[in-house]
C-alpha cells in the first residue's frame, strides 16, 4: 500500500497534462516516489491530469468521471483529488475504484442550472409502480445524487476531505425536492449506493448533505468509520443492508435522524437490515448547521425545540426488518433518544443496546414500537418484536411528559425485554390531569414517541407487552410529578427488581396485568400478583 507521502508525489505528476491524459506518473515523479521506498505508484490517477480545475466554479464532473472510467478500466485504482474545491453534478462510481480527498479538496455539490436548460444532476431512475408507494420517494431513487453507485463492488471514499451539499434539494431547507420530484437536474443526495457490496466510507466530512448524507440500500459488507457529518436531514439511512459497522461518527442533524435503519420495499423485495454495530458514535440534533464542523457549537434558538431529532432510529420503513444488531458506546445529546420501530410487517429481534448517554433528550429516552401500518404487499402479516436487551444507560433533563415507551397492539406484544442497569432522569411537573389519562392505541398511526399523546408515567408507560424484565433501575425527576412511574396495561409477564422511583407518587399503575412480580426494591412496594383486570396502584 503507498504512503501518503508517496501517494502526493504521484498525483502531483504532469499537472500541466492536458484533459484526458493517461494518468501514469512521469518518470521524475516515479522516481522521487522510489526515492522515498514507495515500489509503486501505479493506480494513482489524480483529477488535474483529467482536466478537472478545483476552482470551485469550473464544472469538474465530466473530468473526474472520465478518472474514475479510465481507473476501472485497468482493473481498478485510486482517483486523487488534491486540494481544490470541485464544483460538481453527478459522479457515477465504478467497482474496485476508490476515491481520495486530500485534506483541502471539497467536492463542492453545484447549483443546479437553470429551469428549461440541459445538464445538472442525473435524473431519477424508474422504478416499477407496484411498489412505488411503499415507500417515499427519496428512498426510492438513487441516481439523483452528487455520487451514486448502482451493482458494484470494492468501493472506497476516503481521506480528510469534505463533501459540501450545500446546493443539493433540502441541502439549504428551502426547497422541498419531494413535491417537485422530476425538477430539472436537482439531486437530493450526498451519496447513494445501492446493490453493492464491500464498501468502505473513512475520514471525509459532509456538509449539509440535503435529504441524506447517505442512502445505502442493500449494500453488504460496508464500514463507515469517523465520518463527521453536519446536515439538514438524515445522517446515513442503512436499508435492507447485511454487515454494517458504523463507528467512530460525529453526526449533527437537527432536522431529522442521525443514525437510521431501514428495512424499505424499494428493492422490490422484503429484505431485513440484519448484523449490524454502531459503536462509539456521537449524534445531536441542536446544533446549527456547520458549527458541528467549525467547532463553534451554536446552538438553535428555543423555538426549534419540536423539531429537534438527530437521534439513532430503526424505521419507519420497515417491510424487511431487523436482525441482529448491537448498539454500544454512543452518545446522545440534545436530540431524540433511541427509536425502535417496525409497523410495515417486518420483524425486529435481537437487538443489545449497552453503555449509551444522553443528555437533554426532547422525547422518550426509549421507544419501542410494535405498529400495523402495513405499507407494503398486502399478504404481509404483522410482525414480531422480540428478544431486546438494553443495559448501561444514563439519561438526563428528558422531556417532561414523555416517558420510555414499550407498545405493542392488541393480540401482537412486544416481547422479551430485558433492561438492566439504567439511570432515567425526567423533567417531571406534569399537571394533576394526567395520572389517569388512558392514551389512544394509535395502531395505525406514524411512529413516533408522541403519537400517543401526553403520557400518564415518568418512567415507563408498558402497553401490549409479554414478559417485560427490568433490573436496578433508577427513575427520578427534576419537579414533582404525581404519575406513577410505572405505568402498564394488557402485559403478560412483567418482573421487577431493585428500582428507586421517586417520592410523593405511585411506583405501579397496572391494568390487566398478570404475573407481576416487584422484589428487592427500597423505594417500591414489594408485591407479586396472578393477575389483576381492573386497576390497581401502588
Amino acid at each position: 500500500m503507498l504512503d501518503r507521502r508517496s501517494l502526493i508525489l504521484a498525483s502531483g505528476a504532469g499537472l500541466a497534462a492536458a484533459a484526458g491524459c493517461a494518468a501514469t506518473p512521469q518518470p521524475k515523479a516515479q522516481a522521487q516516489a522510489q526515492d522515498l521506498g514507495a515500489t509503486s505508484v501505479e493506480g494513482i490517477l489524480n483529477v488535474r491530469h483529467f482536466g478537472a480545475t478545483g476552482d470551485g466554479t469550473t464544472i469538474d464532473t465530466p473530468a473526474i468521471n472520465r478518472a474514475i472510467e479510465d481507473a476501472a478500466a485497468r482493473g481498478g485504482g485510486t482517483v486523487y483529488f488534491p486540494p481544490g474545491k470541485y464544483a460538481c453534478f453527478t459522479i457515477r462510481l465504478k467497482s474496485k475504484v476508490s476515491l481520495y480527498l486530500e485534506q483541502g479538496a471539497i467536492i463542492y455539490a453545484a447549483p443546479a442550472p437553470p429551469e428549461g436548460t440541459s445538464g445538472g444532476y442525473d435524473h431519477p431512475e424508474p422504478i416499477d409502480p407496484s411498489y412505488a408507494n411503499y415507500q417515499d420517494f427519496g428512498h426510492s431513487h438513487w441516481r439523483n445524487s452528487l455520487i451514486w453507485g448502482e451493482g458494484l463492488s470494492d468501493i472506497t471514499i476516503a481521506g480528510d476531505g469534505l463533501i459540501d451539499g450545500t446546493n443539493l434539494a433540502r441541502g439549504d431547507g428551502s426547497y422541498n425536492y419531494m413535491d417537485d420530484p422530476h425538477y430539472n437536474g436537482t439531486g437530493n443526495k450526498a451519496i447513494a449506493l445501492k446493490w453493492c457490496r464491500n464498501v468502505l466510507l473513512r475520514d471525509f466530512r459532509v456538509y449539509r448533505g440535503g435529504w441524506f448524507a447517505l442512502l445505502a440500500t442493500g449494500v453488504d459488507n460496508m464500514t463507515i468509520d469517523n465520518l463527521m457529518v453536519d446536515t439538514t436531514r438524515d445522517g446515513f439511512d442503512i436499508d435492507c443492508c447485511r454487515n454494517v459497522r458504523v463507528t467512530n461518527c460525529h453526526i449533527n442533524s437537527p432536522w431529522d435522524d442521525g443514525i437510521c435503519l431501514k428495512s424499505s420495499y424499494a428493492l422490490g423485495e422484503a429484505r431485513a437490515t440484519e448484523n449490524v454495530m454502531i459503536a462509539n458514535c456521537y449524534v445531536t440534533g441542536n446544533y446549527e448547521i456547520g458549527s458541528l464542523l467549525d467547532g463553534t457549537w451554536k446552538k438553535m434558538p428555543p423555538s426549534f425545540a419540536p423539531q429537534v431529532h438527530g437521534r439513532i432510529k430503526f424505521g419507519t420503513e420497515s417491510n424487511g426488518g431487523y436482525k441482529n444488531i448491537t448498539i454500544t458506546n454512543c452518545t446522545f445529546e440534545d436530540s431524540q433518544g433511541f427509536a425502535l420501530e417496525t409497523v410495515d410487517g417486518g420483524d425486529l429481534e435481537d437487538v443489545t443496546i449497552s453503555n449509551c448517554t444522553m443528555r437533554g433528550n426532547y422525547s422518550s429516552p426509549i421507544f419501542l414500537r410494535l405498529g400495523r401500518r402495513m405499507r407494503g404487499p398486502k399478504d404481509a402479516a404483522i410482525a414480531k418484536f422480540r428478544r431486546i436487551l438494553i443495559c448501561n444507560i444514563v439519561s438526563s433533563s428528558s422531556a417532561p411528559l414523555l416517558p420510555s415507551i414499550i407498545a405493542g397492539i392488541p393480540g401482537h406484544p412486544v416481547e422479551d425485554v430485558k433492561i438492566a442497569d439504567c439511570y432515567f432522569h425526567q423533567e417531571g411537573g406534569a399537571p394533576e390531569d394526567l395520572v389517569n389519562r388512558v392514551p389512544p392505541l394509535e395502531e395505525l398511526g406514524y411512529p413516533e414517541p408522541n403519537m400517543f399523546g401526553d403520557l400518564p408515567a415518568t418512567g415507563f408507560y408498558i402497553r401490549d407487552a409479554k414478559n417485560v424484565e427490568m433490573s436496578n433501575i433508577e427513575v427520578a425527576v427534576a419537579k414533582a410529578d404525581p404519575r406513577a412511574a410505572f405505568w402498564l396495561q394488557d402485559v403478560e409477564g412483567a418482573d421487577f427488581f431493585r428500582l428507586r422511583v421517586p417520592g410523593g407518587a405511585p411506583s405501579f399503575h397496572l391494568t390487566n396485568v398478570s404475573s407481576f412480580r416487584n422484589f428487592g426494591s427500597l423505594s417500591a412496594p414489594e408485591r407479586q400478583i396472578e393477575s389483576v383486570k381492573s386497576t390497581t396502584i401502588f
